[in-house]
C-alpha cells in the first residue's frame, strides 16, 4: 500500500512524540505504514507512507536519485545569476550539491495559506521557484537558497518521482494506485 499525505506545516513526519507535537497519528488512520523518507518538521507538502520494505527503501535511498520538486517563497527576488548558481550546484558545509531544476514562477494561485503564515516585511520582496532536486541531503532546499542570498520562508514539496501532491488539501490523505 502506498498513502500520498499533504503533511501541514509543523507536524511531525513520525507517529508519536513525547514533546506533545503534532504527529503523523494525528491524520493518518491506517496502521502499520512508515514514511518513505522525510520532510521537515517546518515544511509542508507530499510525503509517502508505505507499508511495503523494500518500496520505501527504494523512495528514500538517496542513490536511487528518485526527483523531488519543491515550491519555495524566497526572501528576495533571485536574478539569473542565483538562479544559475542552483542549476549548476551550491557549495555547503558538506560539500557541492547535484545540480537542481530551478526556475522562476508566479504564485501558485491554488496553493493554501500558511498557518501561520510568513512573516512580511514591507521592505524586502518575495519570490517563489520550482526547485527539483536529486539528492535528499538534510534541509538542503533551505540551506541551498540561502548560500544564493535568497533564504526560504515557505517550503512545499508537490511530487516524489512519479506520485504528486494533486488536490490533497493540508491534512488530507489517499491511496495511490
Amino acid at each position: 500500500m502506498l498513502i500520498a499525505f499533504n503533511k501541514p506545516f509543523n507536524v511531525l513526519c513520525q507517529f508519536t512524540d513525547d514533546a506533545g507535537r503534532r504527529t503523523l497519528a494525528d491524520f493518518v488512520t491506517v496502521k502499520d505504514v512508515y514514511p518513505a523518507g522525510r520532510l521537515d518538521y517546518d515544511s509542508e507538502g507530499l510525503l509517502l507512507l508505505t507499508d511495503e520494505g523494500p518500496l520505501q527503501k527504494r523512495i528514500a535511498d538517496p542513490r536511487q536519485r528518485t526527483k523531488k520538486t519543491y515550491l519555495a517563497q524566497v526572501e528576495g527576488a533571485p536574478d539569473a545569476a542565483a538562479l544559475a548558481l542552483l542549476q549548476r550546484g551550491v557549495k555547503l558545509r558538506d560539500g557541492m550539491t547535484a545540480p537542481a531544476g530551478a526556475r522562476l514562477i508566479a504564485e501558485p494561485e491554488w496553493l493554501w495559506p500558511r498557518d501561520p503564515p510568513i512573516r512580511h516585511r514591507l521592505n524586502v520582496p518575495t519570490a517563489w521557484l520550482e526547485l527539483t532536486l536529486t539528492e535528499g541531503r538534510n534541509r538542503q532546499v533551505r540551506r541551498m537558497t540561502a548560500a544564493v542570498g535568497h533564504p526560504t520562508l515557505r517550503l512545499v514539496r508537490i511530487a516524489i518521482g512519479a506520485w504528486s501532491l494533486g488536490d490533497l488539501r493540508p491534512g488530507e490523505w489517499r491511496i495511490c494506485s
